[in-house]
């Protein structure tokens, strides 16, 4: 995945920050366990973000436990739950298909750095396969798809955004036959939806210079990596609409106590992150990301 999903720290209670903070760890800890120590550095916000829809709703068990980044100081951390190793095997599953399109996309000398994470992860990847073989196909079916609009050049985003989109759909699966598997089908399309485009909108530059394929830079009026302003209003008004629409889902289902912090989400987080990227303000890097949010949340 790639990190764009965070929550709105201002919005939550004290309590909901703890708990947020408790699952973030949770899902550290369960891929640890689950697949070994270098799964753990897949660990993102989006995965967490998986792990509260798909939880029960509630209040999770939780114990002060240490890790490697935090040796001394004991953090709080949800135990390992269905949700959380769910969301742990498709972070894993994920993970390896977009490094092995890595691989496939960037030759032998600009593929060598997705061959030797590959490598790491390749254990992993086999045990995750094993435990969800249905799920590990569907994800390569949507990604094949996706890999296909990407050698035709698709110049529709909103095509190359549904294969993405249909991916993370494919998760709801994981939930029992219902209104709330039906409302996550709805809510985690949009998601999809709204990642894909949001991911194409900050790679702008870096694609128009690397010349690797971006259905914006196709279909929209860009320069120096930044849309024209009617494209960009474009773009905002369609990134829009998918959180709306994943907030129509959300009203639908009881998501317990994780309520407050999935409306977070979805009612402040993805609209703050939306404009960050529009406006060139949004670093994706991952250890700064990171750093800053934490620094919230405790």
């Amino acid at each position: 995945m790639f990190g764009y999903v965070h929550i709105s720290p201002e919005r939550l209670n004290g309590e909901e920050k703890e708990r947020y903070q408790a699952c973030y760890c949770g899902l550290c800890h369960t891929l640890g366990e689950r697949y070994g120590a270098f799964a753990r550095m897949i660990l993102n916000y989006d995965l967490v973000f998986l792990a509260m829809l798909l939880a029960d709703g509630e209040v999770p068990a939780c114990c002060a436990r240490r890790c490697v980044l935090h040796p001394i100081h004991p953090r709080c951390a949800c135990r390992a739950t269905a949700a959380l190793e769910s969301a742990a095997d498709i972070s894993v599953l994920l993970t390896w298909w977009q490094l092995r399109d890595g691989v496939a996309d960037h030759g032998f000398w600009g593929g060598l750095k997705y061959r030797f994470l590959s490598l790491l992860l390749r254990k992993a990847y086999k045990k995750a396969q094993e435990t969800c073989p249905e799920m590990d196909k569907m994800i390569q079916v949507r990604l094949d798809r996706l890999s296909v609009l990407e050698r035709e050049k698709c110049p529709v985003p909103d095509e190359a955004a549904d294969a993405f989109a249909l991916l993370l759909q494919d998760t709801a699966s994981l939930q029992p036959f219902g209104v709330k598997r039906r409302v996550l089908a709805q809510l985690l399309y949009h998601l999809g939806r709204w990642i894909y485009l949001v991911d194409a909108l900050d790679d702008l530059k870096e694609d128009g210079t690397s010349g690797s394929y971006n259905p914006l830079l196709l279909r929209y009026k860009v320069e120096n990596g930044i849309l024209c302003p009617e494209d960009r209003a474009r773009v905002a008004a369609s990134l829009d609409a998918s959180i709306r629409t994943m907030a129509a889902a959300f009203e639908l289902a009881d998501f317990g106590c994780w309520t407050g912090i999935i409306e977070s989400v979805v009612y402040e987080g993805l609209y703050a992150v939306g404009n960050a990227v529009l406006n060139g303000t949004f670093r994706k890097n991952k250890r700064n990301i990171e750093r800053q949010m934490k620094g919230r949340t405790q």
